[in-house]
């Protein structure tokens, strides 16, 4: 494949019109990718060290050698993370189990009470969250223990055996102007033209989407009733189809030019291969990024999944759809019926009837589409409860555990996915936890507090370290407890009625491109947040009368003081997340850098370079002066691919050199230049990572604290003085500067 500066240049010519480039990090050899890495040495290797994990998580010792043991591995754990090699990583997660089970061997075989007491139901409950997050952490590192480092393979040299292809963008409710982008750059994918056909899946039946699908040149599907929902409509759209395969995107997914030819390379070299999965991407901010203002510096919410945990999925052939950014074989997807209507997580179902059948699926970790974040905590929250009622549904209706045709491993690695979405009540009861002690008195823990202390802190620090370790890149220390928090009361429900009626609840469709006119705290979808952290402070103050007064234990109060401030850090965090921030553009701003060119009503041109762009306007540097005025009209040409169309714009800021533009009527021809400028560059999306900090997980935890703390102060500003209309540009200076 031909290299290419996407940045200055298109393509170099191909045959009928067609662009051939080059697939982001593409692999050169064509020998099979080994799915693990794993040889008779290495085997024997993990005999010893599980045999040596074995005798220090069973061999008793007196309480000051369990401490002397556990400074000795927190030092042992300090060397190890001062080195970079896997071996290093392998042995921290070594020295984690062990610690773990020593810790829970002594917690099952010592705490655990005899006789019947309301102290031993709660201890039990607590014993049986801690249970749950042990198991959590032990499957997670089975996923992350040996990540597959697959790359894209390359596509045959003849373009006559490229395979052909049918593109579904399934659409319900969303707006126009949300699907267009996606429309627009997907039938400007590079693949011959014969072989590719764009379909757009109106399940709404709007005429508005009929007329652009004409005039944007993809056919446009819909049918009679909405039966089964997003599955029934892509059913629908593979039974009128005849491509090979089929590419699917959601309609706020975006892909770039190069999307097919970095998918399709393994799909045509092993023809057992059903699946192609590739990231879901979101150049907005999610909800936590955007309204705690840690955009660019923290990793998103779903940047664990896509970064850790389906490359580990994938060492295990256990990487599944993910609904959107994908590429299936019609032919598997035949074989098993079609996409799955028995759940409303159709895509994980999918890909677990895929599996059962022997098809093997794959991970691409190279982003080439890009989508929307959820624009609000709540709407979050909605999106979430859905996945975790259709996880439900597929662990009572069609369990991994049972049924023929999946590897031990494959069941683990669905297991561990759906165990995932089962953490609300585990995270209610560490929440409420130290509140038995503080407030009522009861011993939850039996056991002196020195030995907690002794044999729970090695197993907390070991655990935080390691992640940090494996994790830290795509999630920071303690971040996954504000997020499970802010679902724990949320999913509880919708998890349980699943188990008990698999087949009640429905498919229910996450908005997309709304708007956040003005802040303001929801506290409907707080509400949980709020009795939560009234609880862990009228806990906390007991506890403090009590340490006053001299009435309690002063180790185990210390102790559950801790657990409760802690507690209180990660709502405050929660809380602030739904203080929601303006979000007052039409469309998100990517900020790219490209050169471009203004012409001014005199005829003057002016060289300058973009600072971001989106489909409403743009942000440009000019060199030089630039003399203009407030609404004076422009055309900005974009030099890309090739090609230069003049944007007709209207000047709406000016600052020094940085000019702010909004786009003016613009064309068909001329909006499909600007989406492939914003959204079709191949290397769009690649090194998004890179301003992320280093992961300190004590300093992560303070951050997070501050963080609580100024949105609790937002939280209680926009109740008790909710802003004026005509106050927002005050409170939120970007909002001068939108178009």
């Amino acid at each position: 494949m031909r290299a290419l500066d996407e940045k200055s240049r298109g393509p170099a010519a191909a045959p009928a019109g067609f662009g051939r480039v080059r697939a982001p990090l593409a692999g050169r050899s064509r020998r099979p990718l080994r799915r693990t890495a794993y040889g008779a040495s290495e085997l024997a290797a993990a005999i010893f060290a599980l045999a040596c994990v074995g005798l220090f998580v069973v061999t008793p010792l007196d309480l000051r050698t369990q401490f002397a043991l556990a400074a000795g591995t927190f030092l042992a754990a300090m060397l190890l993370g001062r080195l970079r090699s896997r071996a290093a990583t392998l042995a921290l997660i070594v020295l984690s189990v062990a610690v773990t089970g020593r810790y829970l061997y002594w917690r099952i075989t010592t705490t655990a009470a005899a006789q019947w007491s309301v102290d031993t139901v709660l201890a039990s409950i607590l014993l049986a969250a801690e249970l749950y997050s042990c198991a959590m952490l032990l499957l997670a590192y089975g996923q992350s223990i040996a990540r597959l480092p697959r790359r894209p393979a390359p596509m045959p040299a003849d373009v006559a055996q490229w395979p052909s292809v049918d593109v579904f963008i399934p659409t319900y409710n969303e707006s126009l102007e949300t699907v267009r982008a996606t429309v627009l750059a997907a039938a400007a994918m590079d693949w011959p033209e014969d072989r590719l056909r764009v379909h757009l899946l109106d399940d709404g039946r709007r005429e508005a989407f009929r007329a652009f699908a004409q005039q944007a040149g993809v056919e446009y599907v819909t049918r009679p009733d909405n039966v089964h929902a997003k599955a029934g409509n892509l059913n629908h759209a593979l039974a009128i189809t005849k491509g090979e395969f089929i590419a699917v995107f959601d309609c706020d997914h975006v892909p770039t030019r190069s999307f097919l030819q970095v998918a399709m390379g393994w799909l045509l070299r092993d023809p057992g291969l059903a699946l192609v999965q590739t990231p879901h991407h979101f150049y907005s901010p999610d909800p936590f990024s955007r309204n705690l203002r840690t955009a660019g510096r923290v990793p998103g919410e779903s940047d664990l999944f896509y970064g850790v945990i389906q490359p580990g999925l994938d060492t295990w052939n256990a990487s599944f759809f993910c609904g959107s950014c994908a590429v299936l074989r019609r032919a598997a997807l035949e074989d098993v019926g079609g996409v799955a209507v028995e759940t409303v997580t159709e895509d994980a179902h999918t890909a677990l009837k895929m599996h059962r059948r022997g098809w093997r699926t794959a991970y691409l970790d190279v982003p080439q589409a890009a989508g929307l974040a959820t624009e609000t905590l709540a709407a979050h929250v909605g999106q979430r409860m859905r996945w975790a009622r259709g996880m439900a549904q597929v662990f009572r209706v069609d369990n991994p555990l049972l049924g023929r045709g999946l590897t031990l491993s494959q069941r683990l690695c669905y297991l561990a996915a759906m165990l995932h979405f089962f953490s609300g009540i585990p995270r209610l009861v560490f929440l409420l936890a130290p509140v038995a002690y503080l407030v009522f008195g009861r011993h939850i823990f039996n056991a002196l507090p020195l030995a907690a202390v002794a044999y729970g802190l090695p197993h907390l620090a070991h655990s935080t370290a390691t992640n940090a370790r494996i994790h830290g890149k795509f999630r920071h220390s303690f971040w996954s407890e504000v997020y499970e928090t802010c679902l724990a009361y949320y999913i509880t429900i919708p998890t349980t009625l699943a188990l008990i009626a698999p087949r009640t609840g429905r498919f229910n469709v996450t908005p997309k491109g709304e708007r956040v006119e003005h802040p303001y705290f929801d506290a409907r979808i707080a509400r949980p947040y709020l009795l939560l952290a009234a609880v862990n402070i009228a806990a906390l103050a007991a506890g403090v009368w009590k340490l006053y007064a001299g009435t309690s234990d002063v180790d185990s109060l210390a102790i559950n003081l801790t657990w409760a401030v802690h507690n209180l850090i990660i709502l405050a965090a929660a809380i602030a997340a739904a203080c929601e921030l303006p979000q007052v553009r039409s469309s998100q701003r990517v900020r790219v850098e490209l050169p471009s060119m203004l012409r001014l009503n005199d005829g003057r041109t002016l060289r300058c370079e973009t600072r971001d762009l989106g489909r409403d306007g743009a942000s440009v540097v000019v060199a030089g002066d630039a003399r203009l005025s407030y609404r004076e009209r422009v055309w900005l040409s974009l030099f890309t691919f090739g090609q230069e169309h003049p944007l007709p714009a209207m000047v709406v800021d000016r600052n020094a050199r940085t000019v702010r533009i909004r786009f003016t009527a613009l064309s068909l021809d001329q909006e499909r230049h600007l989406v492939r400028s914003i959204f079709s560059r191949a290397d769009a999306w690649l090194g998004w990572t890179h301003g992320h900090r280093r992961d300190r997980p004590l300093l992560t935890l303070a951050s997070i604290a501050r963080h609580g703390v100024v949105g609790v102060g937002r939280a209680l500003r926009l109740t008790l003085f909710p802003p004026p209309r005509t106050e927002l540009r005050r409170l939120h200076p970007a909002i001068r500067r939108a178009p």
